[in-house]
């Protein structure tokens, strides 16, 4: 962040100082040119002055909305999503072809629970990508329609992240969670499979796996799901989780 924030600096600083110098050396310019009329220097100074403002107000238009953008990721980091909502709107309304303030709008809009509103932003954020959004974006864009019970629109897009990215976790779990919450339970099972067959110590995945298992009507494997956790690495916390789905399972 703090490299960020040098770097902004920095190009906006150059982009002043080189307004500047641009405005001087065209002053200069006019002052030497040899005119006929007197009207003509006044209007070519004008000229000047019309650019430099125009130059100063997008420069600070620049500034402005960074500095809202900023303000939003300090409001997210306090817990205060409804101001770091209304300043990411005032970032990407001042500059609407920044993807970054995009991606500040999404997170608000996600702390916010406004889940239609994020997905209503995939054409925009879209486009500014390229006409190809990356496994992150796609990713929380899929994991909102998940939220909307688009069950179809997530595993279409997992599917793809997966044939993408095969080392990619996230978007394994995310389309075990769409076929679960479509009762596909083999399904389901299958995808949480996959991803512990790169990943064994992912605890969602298990405990994923032991539920799909457990809501498909095999207690057993559910159980026996947890107990294989005994052979890889998971913290302690994790472990006390699992004790306890083995005696919700074991019931």
């Amino acid at each position: 962040m703090i490299v960020e924030i040098i770097r902004f600096i920095f190009w906006e600083a150059a982009k002043v100082l080189g307004l500047v110098f641009l405005g001087m050396v065209a002053a200069k310019a006019v002052s030497s040119l040899v005119v006929t009329k007197a009207w003509m220097k006044t209007a070519l100074y004008a000229l000047i002055l019309i650019f430099a403002g125009l130059g100063a107000w997008f420069a600070g238009n620049d500034v402005a909305a960074e500095v809202y953008m900023w303000s939003s990721n300090s409001n997210l980091g306090r817990g205060d999503p409804v101001k770091a909502y209304a300043n990411a709107i005032q970032a990407v309304e001042m500059r609407p072809n920044n993807l970054s303030y995009w991606h500040t709008l999404m997170r608000t809009k996600m702390s916010l629970h406004q889940l239609d509103s994020v997905l209503e932003d995939e054409p925009a954020m879209t486009a500014l990508s390229g006409g190809s959004l990356d496994e992150e974006d796609d990713y929380q864009f899929s994991l909102c329609a998940f939220f909307l019970g688009q069950y179809d629109k997530v595993i279409a897009t997992t599917l793809r992240l997966i044939r993408q990215n095969p080392s990619y976790a996230a978007p394994y779990v995310l389309q075990g969670w769409a076929y679960t919450a479509e009762k596909k339970y083999p399904e389901a099972q299958q995808s949480f499979l996959a991803v512990l067959q790169i990943f064994p110590n992912n605890q969602a995945a298990v405990e994923n796996l032991a539920r799909a298992y457990y809501l498909g009507g095999d207690r057993q494997r559910a159980i026996a799901t947890l107990d294989e956790t005994a052979k890889f690495p998971f913290d302690p916390s994790a472990r006390q989780r699992f004790e306890a789905l083995k005696g919700l399972y074991g019931q």
